[in-house]
Parts: structure tokens; sequence; C-alpha cells
């Protein structure tokens, strides 16, 4: 038996005027193995086992879904140069395009959202081991070709914690709001949203959402990554071993309806990270690598998300 990770209760919505509440830490939900569960059936299945990514993203901690340019994903390094690297289907490099105007100094998560004039990549340098950072980045940049040698110059948005500095590994766009979903890490799960005025060159101070789960979260149980469905109707959360589907007005908002699961034990990750819809709905999922034998991988699957 395996147990499948998913945030249970909520804390209030802090739009609403009320106070938020401590939930219980997350719960484990027993399941058979290599199946998915919870209250809404089966999410998602394996459609392609885990591949290996180029030899120069070793350690993929992001990933989006190309709509402009069919079959292809974007994904980066936590570290190193500022660069995004496109993926066809066959897990063979299409490109490596810089960043520019962006700096690396720990990137966690990259999404895929419309803005004006066609699509953007949001990459979010968000990651705080230590909980010190001063303030976080997304950069906001139009997507590129494949083939193109570097982007735009990228927007940076800055924002600050209003309740002090935390690690966080998934952000996601939803309804043309950037959110940050903090790790578990460093405090409890929490999810924060960039204000409505927020502008490139100017720190802003984060809005506190929820409060999802306390701080004495397990390794393997912690958020690695986050995506919203094109359609804006789901909101994907992974850990390093599991995955789980929610609605997504009551993600960002402040209901407690429990999310559809899937344990990810069967895909063998060395660490899971990675996570984006495609334009279909399915997952497409990548993995840092563990040791100098075990490459990045990514991997794909089918969702049921009537």
């Amino acid at each position: 038996m395996a147990a499948a990770f998913f945030l249970a209760a909520c804390g209030a919505d802090e739009d609403a005027g009320s106070e938020s509440r401590k939930a219980a830490a997350p719960t484990a939900a027993q399941q058979a193995s290599g199946s998915a569960s919870g209250s809404a059936g089966a999410a998602c299945s394996v459609a392609a086992a885990p591949r290996p990514l180029p030899d120069d993203v070793h350690e993929s901690s992001g990933v989006a879904v190309s709509r402009r340019h069919a079959g292809i994903f974007w994904t980066h390094n936590d570290s190193g140069d500022p660069i995004i690297y496109a993926i066809n289907a066959e897990g063979q490099s299409a490109g490596r395009v810089q960043v520019s105007g962006a700096r690396v100094e720990d990137w966690e998560d990259i999404a895929l959202a419309p803005c004006a004039g066609g699509d953007c990549l949001y990459i979010a340098d968000i990651g705080d081991n230590d909980a010190k950072r001063p303030f976080v980045t997304v950069y906001r940049v139009p997507e590129p070709a494949p083939g193109e040698a570097q982007t735009r110059p990228a927007e940076p948005l800055q924002a600050s914690y209003p309740d002090g500095a935390q690690d966080a590994e998934a952000m996601f766009v939803h309804d043309s709001r950037i959110y940050i979903l903090t790790k578990g890490e460093t405090g409890p799960v929490a999810l924060y949203r960039f204000p409505a005025s927020a502008q490139p060159g100017k720190t802003v101070q984060l809005e506190r959402v929820r409060e999802f789960a306390g701080d004495d979260i397990k390794r393997k149980e912690r958020i690695t990554g986050a995506d919203a469905s094109p359609d804006g109707r789901w909101i994907a959360v992974r850990t390093v071993r599991n995955l789980a589907l929610y609605p997504a007005q009551d993600f960002v908002g402040s209901g407690g309806q429990a999310p559809r699961e899937m344990d990810l034990k069967e895909l063998n990750e060395a660490q899971g990270e990675g996570i984006g819809f495609t334009p279909e709905g399915a997952l497409i999922l990548t993995s840092e690598g563990g040791k100098k034998k075990d490459p990045a991988t990514f991997a794909r699957l089918t969702c049921s998300l009537d």
C-alpha cells in the first residue's frame, strides 16, 4: 500500500476578510500501489514512462508546455546561466534560449500563460532554502521560438512575503494572476498571490490567500511544482512522489474539496519537481537527476478531468 498526499483541510480565504485558520497536516489516503484515489475517482495514468532529458538539463525544476509550437515543452535548471531549454516529444533538444535581462538565484518553476499579444513564459526565481531572501522574482517574457538565441528582455516582477521569507518551488498563473505555493519546509504550506498592481521593476507585497498545512511536512510530501490547466478549471500540485488535481476556483478560494490523486511511485523519479499541462489536458512531469548515472527525466500522463 502507498500513501497518497493531498492538501487536506484549508484555511480561510484572506480576501473574504476572515482570519486564516491553521489546518491539519496533510493526510495520507491509503491506496493500491500504482493506482489513483480521491473522492472524484482516478486522476491520471502513465502514457509514456520516464525518458532521459539532454545532458545539459541536469536539474529540471519546472516545465511548461508550448501551445504555439506543437510538441515542444520548456524546462530549466535551478542554477547556472539564465537559459530555458526547448525539448521535443522524443526528449531531444530543440533549442536553448538565453533569457535576456534575467539572472539565476534559484529558478524553481516555469509556467506558460496568455499575455499581451500572445503567450508568455513566467519563470519563478523563488527558491530560498534558508528563508532569507528579501524578495523573490518572477520573470515574464514572451515565449520565444525554440531556435532563437535569446528572448526579448524579461520583465522582472518582484515581491516580498507579508509574513517573512519563505521557501517555495511551485508557481502557477490563473486568471492572469501569479500564485506561489510554498514548499512546507521553512514554514506552513501556504498559497500567496501577486497583487493586481504588480509592475515590472517594482517590489510589491504578496497577498496571503490561504494556509493548507502546518510546517511538519515529511520531505517527500513537500510541494515541488504546480500548474494551472489551459482552460483554467484545474490546478495540478505535485510532490516528489504524489500528484493532486484540484478544481481551480476551490483551490484559489476557500473551499476544501478533496482532490483527485495519483501515486507517482511507479515513475521512479530521482527527484520529481516539474509539472505542466499540455493543451489537451495531459501532464508532463520532469525530474532532476540523481547521481551521475541517473539523468533528469520527463514522463507523460493522460488525465480524466471531466
